[in-house]
């Protein structure tokens, strides 16, 4: 499980960290012993995991690539987790120069690393300090509202972020405040793990994030369809991973060893 979508406790190297964590399957620096040593764990409860990881990643990349081809040119990355290669703003500018990129995240170590990255950016892209779980923070935020219009059609991107809000924290509730702001034309991209598939692996992969700073919840199909409300869901509909318009062939029988649901669907 990637993302990073639970309240902030303070900087503490030792507690391991989902985004750091999630830096470490991606190959990146930016992660410390405890983080690793989870991480190694988690790898060892799925022996897949990193494959989960980058086809989890190359969905997210399809999907803006898909969107700004569109002619989407706003996006708000909510869980945007510690920068890597391909970042969201790298790929929707690749495709439209002028698109503009808000990403949101509640780690004090993501905001940092991604000013620090943001630093040469010409006013197109931002990064805001918020929890998904107050939708409202977000929204009204004066960055967000600096380089988003409201009025015009936003793609939201919640990708690996959602199974680590719990049901008591409301995910529905938080993402009908997301859609309900929206503009017609607008889009929502998410990824969510599912242990439809592989619920033994995914009770085990579950168990080691117990002992992170952001416990998971999977859920089914149907709890994840709901989330996208009354956005009509696009072709090939909420699938694995892998299988969301695939850029080369792939066998169903091993999407579903990635156990993350994704789909992109369109505000009326």
């Amino acid at each position: 499980m990637a993302g990073s979508g639970s309240r902030p406790v303070g900087f503490d190297p030792t507690v391991p960290n989902i985004a750091r964590m999630y830096d470490y399957y991606l190959g990146g620096k930016d992660n410390y012993e405890a983080d690793r040593r989870r991480a190694q764990e988690a790898m060892r409860a799925d022996p897949t995991l990193l494959t989960c990881i980058r086809e989890n990643r190359a969905f997210l990349g399809r999907a803006v690539r898909y969107l700004a081809g569109q002619g989407v040119d706003q996006f708000l990355d909510i869980g945007t987790g510690l920068p890597t290669q391909q970042n969201v703003h790298q790929i929707a500018q690749s495709v439209n120069p002028g698109a503009r990129v808000v990403y949101v995240d509640y780690d004090e170590q993501v905001v940092a690393h991604a000013r620090a990255l943001l630093a040469a950016d010409t006013g197109t892209t931002t990064i805001v300090q918020a929890d998904l779980r107050r939708p409202r923070d977000i929204l009204e935020h004066s960055e967000t509202r600096r380089l988003l219009d409201f009025d015009r059609p936003i793609a939201v991107l919640v990708v690996a972020t959602l199974h680590f809000v719990p049901d008591s924290d409301g995910p529905a509730q938080i993402m009908a405040e997301l859609r309900d702001a929206l503009a017609p034309g607008s889009h929502l991209a998410l990824t969510h793990a599912s242990a439809d598939g592989m619920p033994d692996l995914v009770a085990r992969v579950v168990e080691v994030y117990r002992k992170t700073n952001a416990p998971g919840t999977p859920r089914t199909a149907e709890q994840i369809t709901a989330l996208f409300g009354d956005f009509e869901l696009l072709e090939p509909g909420l699938v694995w991973a892998p299988l969301w318009r695939p850029e080369r062939p792939v066998d169903p029988a091993e999407a579903i060893r990635t156990w993350f649901y994704a789909g992109v669907a369109r505000k009326p």
